[in-house]
């Protein structure tokens, strides 16, 4: 009896030490991010990732980050270097985790880039698919904030694209901070962003 419990004991001690490093790791990560280190941050998330195997958040942040640090970019080598990785971390995610809304949104994130950097060479492709994208994320996550906001922000920038009104989709950025308003992620480390931008984007609907 007193082996089990003393197995039992180590065990929990095991399980917590891995989860205070991965919680050190991923603070650390977030904060490179924040002090403008992108690509440090992006590495030091691939690293947690290659620890937390069955653990999507990591690989969902290398893919996020390398996404972010595209748009913008105009060496279409480096792009493409931060764009295959992202896909790569982003489909390594969906493997962890199917059927997740933030992982479809995050794709239809890097689909955007690509439009984005050359839209005559992407746009017929991937726009078709961020449509599928964001229509699967809102069946799985009707309530999540940033499902809303990102398809709203997409919709705009589409209707803006072909010339057409995008004061229709104001009221769903609208709802978006409704729903933000009330969302509480499942963890510190799971996807909580969104929130900001919405507000520019509806600021800038009123100036309408």
């Amino acid at each position: 009896m007193k082996k089990l419990i003393l197995i039992a004991v180590l065990s929990f001690a095991t399980v917590g030490m891995a989860q205070d490093k991965y919680s050190k790791g991923m603070q650390k990560a977030f904060q490179l991010w924040k002090s403008e280190k992108p690509q440090e941050a992006a590495n030091l998330f691939e690293r947690i990732a290659m620890a937390e195997m069955d653990n999507w958040l990591p690989y969902y942040y290398v893919a996020q980050v390398n996404t972010i640090i595209s748009f913008g970019e105009t060496d279409k080598e480096k792009l493409t270097q931060q764009l295959n990785k992202a896909q790569e971390f982003i489909d390594l995610a969906k493997a962890i985790s199917p059927d997740n809304a933030e992982i479809l949104i995050q794709q239809a994130m890097i689909n955007t880039a690509w439009i984005a950097f050359d839209g005559a060479t992407y746009g017929m492709t991937l726009s078709g698919q961020n449509v599928a994208l964001y229509a699967k994320a809102a069946e799985i996550a009707p309530e999540n904030p940033r499902v809303v906001f990102s398809k709203a922000e997409w919709d705009m920038g589409s209707a803006r694209y072909f010339g057409k009104d995008t004061t229709p989709y104001c009221k769903d950025v609208e709802r978006s901070l409704e729903l933000f308003a009330n969302f509480k992620p499942e963890t510190d480390f799971h996807p909580n962003w969104g929130k900001d931008r919405a507000e520019m984007i509806l600021k800038g609907c009123k100036e309408l």
